[in-house]
């Protein structure tokens, strides 16, 4: 699991941490500095913007692809990149050090919901959880993009052809002569090796213990180490490996849509004209386009070109 969705919590000491870079994390807090965005010669009156993003690269895409987004359309705009882990994110956008953070639905639910509210595999019910968490503390919910970076079972091109797998289900009859790779806690976590059993009764003949969707886990994969992966969805090594994602077809993984979190005052300060910015690249970012942007990242790009040629590609911008 990504640090960005870790479910610890420390929302106490949330805005010491991010104005003296101490962490109450086992990761010390990144940069915090504000950059303000180029906006449009037809700028739009009202508070700036801040959005903030987690530390690791994918989520400074996102609040890249926003932040232009919104930039272009007129919006006042800085950016607050790589804060730290959502034990530090989640509450500097409760206490008004950032306005706005693409979250992740299944993660953000399953914190803020601190246990008692479980998140699904439906992105309209966990979307209604979180909506109606996040009111209290005045924090609007807009929709969720298609895009998601959730928990995937991978398998080589090669091995889904030879074996016939499409889908998690096909395991079933195969897997106890395969290996699985994935991180240590696999397990012990309920999207991992029980629920495997208990929603596919799939066993494995062996699980070797790696990294978390990481670098190591991608190489035993494409090696022939492990036959089967844990990986996650928009990772560039599953477009740059051509490996095959097995498609979750009971619904064991719960969703992890992109989700724009925004607080109230800038919802209120620009109204519907802001919300079809971000719902319009909401709606036209997928799982697929976000792991060729990832690529690009990793292949050297830099996320703000990028997500600026994404952009213009999708027609936004000038």
């Amino acid at each position: 699991m990504r640090s960005g969705r870790s479910v610890r919590y420390c929302a106490a000491v949330a805005v010491a941490v991010l104005l003296a870079t101490a962490s109450c994390t086992t990761r010390r807090a990144g940069p915090v500095a504000l950059r303000t965005l180029p906006v449009t010669s037809a700028s739009i009156k009202g508070p700036v913007i801040r959005i903030g993003s987690f530390d690791f690269s994918e989520s400074a895409l996102l609040a890249e692809l926003y932040g232009h987004a919104l930039a272009d359309a007129g919006y006042p705009v800085a950016l607050r990149l790589d804060i730290g882990d959502r034990e530090v994110v989640e509450p500097a956008l409760q206490q008004s050090f950032v306005d706005f953070v693409p979250e992740y639905l299944g993660s953000s639910l399953a914190f803020v919901g601190l246990g008692r509210v479980p998140p699904t595999s439906d992105p309209t019910i966990s979307h209604r959880e979180l909506a109606t968490i996040m009111g209290h503390w005045h924090i609007a919910v807009l929709t969720p993009s298609p895009a998601q970076d959730k928990n995937v079972l991978a398998v080589t091109a090669t091995t889904a052809r030879e074996r016939h797998l499409k889908t998690v289900s096909d395991l079933a009859s195969v897997a106890s002569s395969m290996t699985l790779g994935g991180p240590p806690e696999c397990p012990q976590r309920p999207y991992c090796l029980p629920g495997l059993r208990r929603v596919y009764g799939i066993d494995f003949h062996r699980f070797d213990p790696l990294d978390a969707g990481g670098p190591v886990t991608v190489e035993a994969l494409g090696s022939g180490q492990v036959q089967a992966a844990m990986l996650f969805s928009t990772d560039a090594a599953i477009v740059e490996q051509g490996f095959t994602v097995l498609r979750d077809d009971r619904g064991l993984q719960q969703a992890e849509n992109v989700t724009p979190v925004v607080r109230d005052p800038i919802v209120k300060a620009y109204g519907s004209a802001f919300i079809d910015v971000v719902d319009s690249v909401s709606a036209k970012l997928d799982t697929e386009e976000l792991a060729d942007l990832n690529l690009q990242v990793a292949l050297g790009q830099k996320p703000a070109a990028a997500a600026i040629q994404w952009l213009r590609e999708h027609g936004f911008g000038h």
